[in-house]
């Protein structure tokens, strides 16, 4: 007890002081785990005196732990015990009032019922069923037995599964003309509309949600050295099980089984490389061929008896020589020395935190989120997660306890994209039929009354949705026009942020809180980008082994970016710089075209449009998958509603409302610590005053371009460069959406009774003449200078010329054989030739003395 005593004088007041007086965290006392070497941090006379707080249900028992009061009859035993599941199985059981309890337990709308679709998953919502089934006075019935509005027939758009509400027999002649999308050259047309990439029909892989792109295709087959991938595509033989994946879809190296190495403690491999059992050593009989498994010397022998046979931690003795092990949590640096293994280093380690100690590791949850004593995993607290998701006509909502479906928005004619404000319990929709966006409050958006229509013009295509929940701003993508906008939460104000190098934009994730913005693009170059919320600072993220990112998503807390795959059927992720990469699975049988996916705790939602259902699975593993709903409606977008998913903050706006900005405040990229909280932004036309929060009229370059050529008609005078010249700072280059702090050269719009500008203007041009001139000036004296150089050069150069013996021919053709020195325009005036040895004959003798001032030799054609 005085070490206990003492130990606790060491410790911080934070932490937990053990027995051996060794200090913990003191959050670790009473987890479950010990780590006090001692165990005396979860000792039952430690943990007896733990009383749970009112925010906290007590599990009760000897273990006397504490869990989160909303994790009470979630279906999940977190008690070690199972207290908190305890006498709640009744109220489990029953549906709300007004819900109809399928035969597997599960509750559904009474909307659902008799509808012709299996919406329980055993049927029994479409038993008790008149036949046959009669739809509503304002509804149609199908062929195919569903019941869609009937203002929804004849309209181009098919809703009847069998297009039956677009027939002949209801809007005569030969039926209406389906509308179709405008496929490109690129592209091929599904027998629905759809359009994918040409280069995917016939690829043994259906894209179209009806495989139209796999029928009447060629028979693929390969030669008999060739393998055939899942997809038909064919690859060499040996190709198949050489660890690369050289299938698109990695059937090559699936099944493969590794070559049996001679390994382990029951396995003893001979010097000549064969392989016995380890029984076999030192028995006094040749197993091994060389005799290498009974040397004399060393059986019998134990080296660990010798200082632990050099072994820092465990040594174990063999037949033949020794082994040295490690305790756990520690691995072999080498053959003899023992290090900390440092667990962390392993993603799937812990759920959100991993803290990394010698011999062991520590998982931990960020905040509002807490460790299950029994999964040890985090669980967010406080009320319990659901999802929302769309199926084209209709918003669902699934009770992630319950497992119960209900209706949050109904009567839609193609809702694709979807997000919420979860501070607000607002749901936020896009219609793609009608291209318009939609917003109600999720327990009146089942009303029309009261669902208000937010953007309606000029939409395209809207395929992606996102809302900035701190600062109320509303994005979106559009295919159709190629862009990525932003509007405020009520519609109202409108701004389009990236018009340039988009394809085919789809799925949209914002993280306010650093001011950035991701998107997918599947177009011809598939990818993955990111930007800041204000449009700036654009880069891509992911560029390889990516071909159909239909949907992405944050995960805020371990700052990841998850993807779905249709083409390549996975789910991989980055962290949020692109760097990281993880596939968490990846199989063309689990997913068949996934569309969208969420993220939150250690689960991962997705909607598969192929297998008309939303799963789930673990995110760590993989694993654990099974389905939430199944025979959908064609689902679309998913997201998840809880308090976490949109952490609040404050904005830092400077006071202002707004921010001080006339029209529309967008959160800038939090790069560096002194990057700006926000900027300002204009309607489209438009760009930022001088202040850089008010709009102005924009200049059009159209406008501009005919003042550059000549004056107008009937002027008495042409343009000064003046006239033409004006800088534009780099506060208004960045209202047209750059940053750069490079000036642009406009024409200039001043009136001539704008003084300050003209009187900065002139102070340029006459600075600028003034350089000139002096330039000028010293250019003259220069040239004058090297004028009289050259012409006392010229005068002062000699030449001299003397015939070389060396070189004279006999043949009498001497007299050509001659070598100059001298000036090369003197060479044809020479005639007078002595011989070397007596002396040099000099032109002008009485200039003799002179020193020469360049000597150049010429060789003769003929010498050379």
């Amino acid at each position: 007890s005085t070490m206990h005593c003492f130990s606790r004088k060491t410790c911080a007041p934070a932490e937990f002081a053990c027995l051996n007086g060794q200090c913990v965290p003191g959050r670790w006392r009473c987890d479950g785990e010990p780590e006090c070497p001692d165990g005396s941090d979860e000792s039952e006379e430690t943990c007896s005196k733990q009383t749970c707080p009112p925010e906290k249900f007590d599990c009760g028992g000897s273990a006397n732990k504490c869990v989160s009061l909303s994790w009470r009859c979630d279906g999940q035993k977190d008690c070690e015990n199972g207290a908190d599941e305890e006498d709640c199985a009744s109220d489990a059981k029953a549906c709300p009032s007004g819900e109809f309890m399928c035969a597997n337990r599960k509750c559904l709308a009474t909307v659902h019922l008799c509808d012709g679709d299996d919406d329980c998953g055993d049927g029994s919502d479409e038993l008790k069923c008149s036949a046959p089934l009669t739809c509503g006075p304002n509804h149609l019935r199908c062929n195919s037995s569903e019941c869609v509005p009937l203002m929804w027939s004849c309209d181009g758009d098919p809703d009847c599964s069998d297009s039956s509400d677009e027939g002949p027999e209801r809007c005569g002649g030969d039926g209406v003309f389906i509308r179709r999308a405008n496929c490109t050259t690129g592209e091929f047309r599904c027998a629905n509309g759809e359009c994918i990439r040409l280069s995917w029909k016939c690829d043994g892989d259906p894209d179209c949600k009806d495989k139209s792109d796999e029928q009447d295709c060629p028979l693929l087959t390969c030669r008999p050295d060739e393998f055939q991938c899942g997809d038909g595509f064919c690859i060499h033989g040996t190709k198949q099980c050489n660890k690369v994946h050289d299938c698109p879809d990695h059937s090559d190296e699936s099944g493969c089984v590794n070559a049996t190495k001679c390994e382990g403690p029951l396995k003893f491999l001979c010097k000549n490389g064969e392989c016995i059992e380890s029984s076999k050593v030192c028995d006094s009989i040749k197993d091994c061929k060389d005799r290498s498994d009974e040397p004399k010397k060393e059986c019998g022998l134990n080296e660990c008896m010798i200082n632990n046979g050099g072994c820092s931690h465990i040594c174990m003795d063999r037949p033949i020589g020794f082994e040295c092990q490690c305790p756990a949590g520690y691995q072999l640096l080498d053959k003899k020395t023992c290090g900390d293994i440092d667990e962390c280093e392993n993603p799937d380690a812990c759920s959100q935190i991993c803290i990394n100690y010698k011999g062991d590791f520590k998982c931990e949850c960020y905040d509002g989120y807490e460790m299950d004593p029994v999964t040890k995993t985090c669980k967010a607290e406080g009320k319990s997660p659901y999802l929302l998701f769309t199926t084209r006509h209709e918003v669902r909502r699934i009770d992630l306890v319950k497992k119960d479906h209900s209706q949050v928005v109904s009567t839609q004619k193609n809702a694709v994209a979807l997000d919420l404000d979860v501070a607000n319990n607002r749901v936020f929709w896009c219609d793609r039929f009608h291209r318009k966006i939609y917003s109600a409050f999720i327990h009146e958006a089942s009303d029309p009354s009261q669902q208000v229509l937010l953007v309606d013009s000029p939409l395209q295509t809207p395929v992606g949705l996102a809302l900035d929940w701190l600062q109320h701003n509303l994005y979106w993508t559009d295919s159709g026009d190629k862009s990525i906008s932003v509007a405020s939460v009520d519609g109202t104000k409108r701004h389009v942020l990236i018009s340039i190098d988009l394809s085919e934009p789809r799925a949209l994730a914002l993280d306010p809180h650093h001011g950035f913005m991701y998107w997918s693009d599947w177009g011809t170059r598939a990818k993955i980008e990111k930007a800041g919320m204000n449009g700036v600072d654009r880069q891509v993220l992911v560029a390889n082994n990516i071909e159909w990112p239909n949907g992405i998503t944050l995960d805020v807390a371990n700052k990841r970016l998850y993807w779905v795959d249709s083409k390549l059927h996975l789910i991989a992720s980055v962290d949020l710089n692109g760097a990281h990469r993880r596939t968490h699975i990846s199989s063309a049988q689990t997913l068949g075209h996934p569309y969208a996916l969420a993220v939150f705790e250690d689960r991962i939602f997705w909607t598969d449009r192929d297998k008309a259902a939303v799963f789930m699975a673990n995110r760590l593993t993989g694993r654990d998958i099974h389905a939430l709903a199944e025979n959908l409606n064609d689902p679309h977008d998913i997201v998840v509603f809880h308090q976490l998913r949109q952490p609040q903050g404050c904005c830092n706006l400077g006071g202002m409302t707004n921010g001080g900005c006339e029209y529309l405040c967008l959160k800038a990229p939090q790069i560096t610590e002194h990057s700006p909280k926000y900027t300002c932004a204009c309607p489209d036309g438009q760009d930022l005053g001088p202040d850089m929060r008010s709009c102005v009229p924009g200049v059009s370059q159209a406008d501009a371009v005919p003042n550059l050529t000549t004056a107008p008609s009937g002027s008495p005078e042409t343009l000064t460069p003046l006239d033409m010249l004006k800088s534009v700072s780099s506060q208004e280059s960045k209202a047209m959406g750059s940053h750069s702090t490079a000036t642009s050269l406009v024409v200039s719009t001043t009136p001539p009774g704008d003084s300050s500008v003209s009187q900065h203007c002139e102070e340029i041009l006459s600075a600028y003449l003034f350089m000139s001139l002096l330039f000028l000036v010293f250019g003259l004296v220069c040239a004058g200078f090297y004028l009289v150089w050259r012409n006392w050069r010229q005068n002062s150069t000699k030449s001299m010329n003397f015939d070389n013996p060396v070189y004279r021919k006999t043949t009498g053709e001497g007299e050509e054989d001659e070598i100059h020195i001298g000036r090369t325009d003197g060479m044809g005036h020479h005639t007078h030739h002595h011989p070397f040895p007596q002396g040099v004959s000099m032109e002008d003798d009485h200039t003799a003395a002179h020193t020469l001032s360049e000597v150049r030799w010429h060789l003769d054609p003929l010498l050379i």
